[in-house]
């Protein structure tokens, strides 16, 4: 299996990757390419150690922080809008998981490239993609869905399939639900190892969970036998900082680097406050421009995150087509894991601008664009959902889900879409109301409390 944190082989073979992408001097440890999937370290435990000591390259050119004072120093205080309707809210959680469910039976991007994705969509007549993925029968040679596909498919799709794009937004809820704004890195560790299954969590977030389990403290996780530390794991958990948070950017993304920090650093936190910050935005917003403008304020200018995004507002700008940007972010991009931030950062940024303001345009080009096909289109469809609102998303995309979802987040499988809708924008009003003041049952341990009982949420309660 790959991405097991349990192997010193693939630990070495990662590490060594992650290295070289973030300006270290590795070329003593690797002839040519880096390709960890085909690198068999012999020593692996020797080599791990060894990376400790490299030092960065002469002339690295991008600066970029860890600590949060140096990532967002401190700015004057955001003035609290009124709080959005509901149907923004319902729309940013439809909008994400009918987003996610799109992507999930074509995410694997080693296999299911965008020319791929785009010769299967063209035999079943279903390019471009505005609908969920059809399924041919028979399956062509050398085409293969996921496994998930019988849940996820057009047609096939009964309330939402369980992801860990949808579990991590429930899970930061209920946290948010009890913790409130003093919500810290400890916290959230304690979350995880409370409600969310070791095996629903994967590379970064898995490799966090060993260590959590091995007394590692959650300040020191993300960073202890974790070479995936910049990949799209925290990218996925931010909207709901941003969602309790409408039109305070700043203060979603400080309260989300909180929950990146466990397990990510540099590029995988940045990505996690801007996409807090974009849902946030998003809620006041009615159009894609601003709201990308102003997440830009919570990721820092140097880093390889900001020049991502910012090449793709450039090409938007220029007036280049969509495969013209599709073309240029692969080659820019491709050289990353097609789960790390950066390249897949570059395809929602893409798939906001040239949505145009259409949400079946912009989930369906962000999947057509393959690597983390089921996270960037959750990622998408929660901006562009609360942008517009539930009452004008498709039907096509709406109605299949028929408000319940699936969850790995002990006690919360089978919820009501609606009801957490309802709990996010509640959760929002006290944030506003509150101006960050917590009351002592906020800080009080996770296990002392009775298991989450959420009225109305469940199916059938």
């Amino acid at each position: 299996m790959l991405h097991d944190p349990l192997l010193p082989s693939q630990l070495a073979a990662y590490e060594l990757l992650q290295r070289d992408e973030s300006g270290f001097d590795v070329a003593r440890f690797v002839d040519g390419a880096i390709r960890p999937d085909e690198y068999d370290p012999p020593e692996p435990e020797l080599l791990l150690a060894q990376l400790e000591s490299t030092a960065r390259r002469p002339g690295w050119p991008y600066i970029e922080p860890e600590s949060l004072d140096d990532i967002l120093p401190a700015s004057p205080s955001e003035p609290i809008p009124p709080l959005p309707a509901y149907d923004r809210y319902l729309g940013a959680w439809l909008g994400r998981i009918a987003g996610c469910n799109l992507g999930k039976p074509i995410e694997e991007g080693r296999i299911w490239t965008s020319a791929r994705i785009r010769e299967y969509l063209e035999r079943a007549a279903s390019y471009p993609l505005r609908d969920y993925i059809p399924v041919l029968d028979p399956m062509p040679e050398g085409f293969e869905l996921r496994d998930n596909w019988p849940e996820t498919t057009r047609g096939n799709v009964d309330g939402s399939a369980r992801d860990d794009d949808i579990d991590y937004p429930i899970l930061g809820l209920l946290l948010l639900e009890q913790r409130g704004a003093e919500l810290t890195t400890a916290d959230v560790a304690e979350g995880w190892l409370a409600y969310l299954p070791y095996a629903r969590v994967y590379t970064a977030e898995r490799a966090t969970y060993v260590n959590l389990l091995h007394g590692i403290p959650a300040d020191a996780a993300g960073e202890h036998r974790n070479p995936w530390r910049e990949w799209v794991g925290a990218l996925i958990r931010g909207d709901v900082f941003g969602w309790t948070h409408p039109g305070r950017p700043i203060a979603a993304a400080r309260l989300a680097y909180r929950d990146a920090r466990l397990s990510h650093r540099a590029n995988g936190v940045y990505g996690e406050m801007w996409s807090a910050a974009l849902t946030a935005s998003a809620l006041v917003e009615r159009n894609v421009e601003p709201v990308l403008e102003r997440s830009m304020a919570v990721v820092p200018a140097g880093s390889r995150l900001a020049e991502a995004i910012d090449l793709v507002r450039g090409l938007h700008r220029s007036g280049a087509t969509w495969d013209d940007a599709l073309d240029e972010i692969k080659t820019q991009y491709g050289h990353y894991e097609w789960v790390h931030t950066i390249g897949n950062a570059a395809l929602i940024t893409a798939g906001l601008l040239w949505s145009e303001g259409d949400f079946a345009t912009g989930v369906g080009n962000t999947v057509q664009g393959g690597w983390d096909t089921d996270s960037n289109g959750a990622t998408v469809g929660s901006v562009l959902g609360a942008l517009l609102g539930a009452d004008a998303l498709p039907a096509q995309f709406v109605q299949p889900l028929d408000d319940r979802t699936r969850s790995a987040v002990f006690g919360f499988d089978h919820s009501r879409i609606s009801a957490l809708a309802e709990r996010t924008r509640s959760l929002a009003a006290r944030f506003a109301g509150d101006a960050g003041d917590d009351d002592a049952h906020a800080r009080a341990p996770l296990a002392s409390r009775h298991e989450p009982s959420w009225p109305g949420e469940r199916v059938g309660s």
